[in-house]
């Protein structure tokens, strides 16, 4: 497996754009846990720093696009740095009021403010695109290994974010996620020479929309689904835990979840596509869907914490797959010009989902049996399979190769 994964950073300057922006994406995940422990810490409602976390979450699904699009029309290193600067100050103006004891309608405005955040995940998936343009393999293996290194930012972050709010100052890891959350994106940006080359525009042609491809409204709706799958998982989890009294159980529960799906996607760059991508997805999200059954009977069966365990880590392992060629499609099926515009619309719609999960989890477990929350991630799988197979005729790319064997291509047509 390392000597697969080492092959990816033959090039000069991989590494070095690999560590600087999973140090930027480190900072993304621990921001949610850090939020929420500040405000519940210093102003003592855990329902205010849901709402303000929402605010954040709303906005920046809808500047996440808005990003990507300057991104694709003016480079990633343009845009990365004055939209890191304009950032780092709403988020200390956050840290400010919350010190200052500033009215709540003031962390909302900060907190909101903080939408230009650029989408390093998708920025660094454009780049591997760009360099391995001619090697699918490659391409293949660099978006597992993305994904594997997403998974692992959550595992870690939230363990780290709580450790230094419960050990050091409730400040603490809101501080050091914009630290190092700012410092990772400028030396991402720094990494000139593995920059993807701007793409020519049609003279005279406005810039449209990606949605205006049928592919990615598929893709986008599936993703959506995807996250009300993370959301719902998340609180019902926690949720199910406290319930039996060992509410700190959780996060080790939610990490075998991330490490499942860390693991598959490490093994999944491994494996050599011989299906088209639009195949491969479909199959993605059919694995999610069954898997997802496995937590669902733990749950509501009663089956207790280290069953559950196994069901959520043979459960996570549906995701990497799934995301892993939901990416690849979006590279397949959008131009150049597009790609970062079209992958940070992917992710906004995981964000959306997840917001609406978790609240939809919330209310169940208000209302419900504790295990009863995991109705909600089996359900939205498979809406999402429905949403995948209802639009699967728009998910095949036209002229698309499979590798066969090592780095050589065939029309997808010609291997079953």
């Amino acid at each position: 497996m390392l000597a697969s994964y080492r092959r990816l950073f033959a090039l000069p300057g991989t590494a070095a754009f690999t560590l600087a922006g999973l140090l930027a994406r480190l900072s993304m995940s621990m921001t949610g846990v850090s939020l929420v422990v500040l405000l519940s810490e210093r102003r003592g409602s855990y329902a205010l720093a849901g709402t303000v976390s929402a605010a954040g979450l709303a906005t920046g699904a809808i500047g996440m696009p808005l990003i990507g699009r300057l991104v694709d029309r003016y480079g990633q290193a343009r845009v990365t740095v004055p939209a890191t600067l304009y950032n780092a100050v709403p988020f200390a103006g956050l840290l400010l009021c919350v010190r200052a004891g500033a009215p709540d309608w003031t962390l909302y405005a900060c907190w909101a403010a903080c939408a230009a955040a650029p989408n390093l995940g998708g920025m660094a998936r454009a780049r591997w695109a760009h360099l391995y343009r001619a090697d699918p393999a490659a391409r293949h293996l660099a978006n597992s290994f993305e994904q594997a290194l997403d998974e692992l930012c959550f595992m870690a972050a939230p363990v780290l974010a709580m450790v230094l709010c419960t050990t050091v100052a409730p400040e603490a890891g809101m501080i050091t996620a914009g630290v190092i959350g700012s410092a990772g994106a400028l030396l991402f940006a720094a990494q000139r020479r593995t920059e993807p080359p701007l793409a020519g525009h049609p003279a005279g042609a406005r810039q449209g929309s990606p949605l205006r491809v049928p592919g990615l409204r598929v893709l986008l709706l599936t993703f959506l689904a995807t996250g009300v799958v993370f959301g719902s998982m998340e609180l019902t989890t926690v949720a199910y835990a406290d319930s039996l009294g060992q509410k700190p159980v959780a996060g080790g529960l939610l990490g075998l979840v991330a490490g499942g799906s860390c693991v598959a996607g490490l093994v999944f760059g491994l494996l050599r596509p011989r299906r088209a991508p639009g195949v491969r997805f479909l199959l993605g999200v059919s694995a999610m869907a069954v898997l997802l059954l496995l937590p669902l009977a733990a749950g509501v069966g009663g089956a207790g914490l280290p069953l559950l365990g196994a069901a959520l880590f043979a459960a996570g392992t549906g995701t990497a797959p799934t995301m892993v060629t939901g990416m690849t499609l979006i590279q397949e099926l959008l131009p150049q010009r597009q790609l970062n515009e079209g992958m940070a619309v992917a992710v906004s719609g995981i964000v959306v989902g997840i917001s609406a999960g978790a609240a939809l989890a919330g209310a169940v477990a208000e209302h419900a049996g504790p295990g009863a929350g995991y109705w909600l991630p089996a359900g939205a799988a498979m809406l999402a399979l429905l949403i995948a197979l209802a639009g699967r005729r728009h998910l095949r790319v036209p002229g698309a190769t499979a590798v066969v064997r090592g780095n050589s291509e065939q029309p997808v047509g010609a291997t079953r």
